[in-house]
């Protein structure tokens, strides 16, 4: 497989990692997933993390899984590369994974005493990959295995940091962040 297909078929296959936690900024509020409980004297997730907007994110992720299989097929003739379609499963492990990793990044920073917002190196750019990914190999193995090899895996362990710091600048300075990270 030529760098530049893998790189595509990397991206493509994660978009619907790759948007949850977006979505989820844009539509986030309202009632807490940890309905304010603390653990000790931390709070479990914080305000950030809702209900609502952890619905949104794994509903933008599964609706992008459902377009980019009805537009895969013309994207492969187009290009002459075989981009993925999704099978359900795969779109489920993939957006849902995503969510559950920044939650449970939420719970580690809570835990290691970090606010709301606060900065953690590689846990910040990489929960949602850690956890997409093995949830969707649990999930969809035979789909897993088929489109994500170790050159593809190898480019969205690359890949991501980089598009996470990009998309978090711009979503700072469109004032949808308060941090830059």
């Amino acid at each position: 497989m030529a760098i530049l297909e893998t790189i595509v078929i990397a991206f493509w296959a994660m978009l619907p990692a790759y948007v949850p936690n977006n979505a989820a900024v844009l539509a986030g509020g309202g009632r807490p997933i940890d309905g304010g409980r603390t653990w000790g004297d931390k709070r479990m997730l914080g305000d950030g993390k809702t209900w609502r907007g952890t619905a949104a994110g794994i509903t933008a992720g599964l609706v992008l899984a459902g377009l980019l299989t009805v537009l895969a097929p013309g994207v492969s003739d187009a290009t002459g590369m075989k981009v993925p379609e999704f099978a359900p499963l795969a779109a489920l492990g993939l957006a849902g994974g995503a969510m559950l990793g920044d939650i449970l990044a939420s719970f580690l920073k809570r835990r290691t005493g970090r606010q709301r917002g606060a900065m953690f190196p590689g846990l910040d750019q990489l929960d949602f990959v850690v956890v997409s990914l093995p949830l969707t190999a649990l999930l969809a193995p035979e789909w897993f295995f088929n489109v994500f090899t170790w050159a593809v895996v190898a480019v969205v362990v690359i890949l991501t940091p980089i598009l996470h710091v990009t998309t978090n600048m711009i979503a700072y300075k469109l004032g949808l962040k308060n941090e830059p990270w």
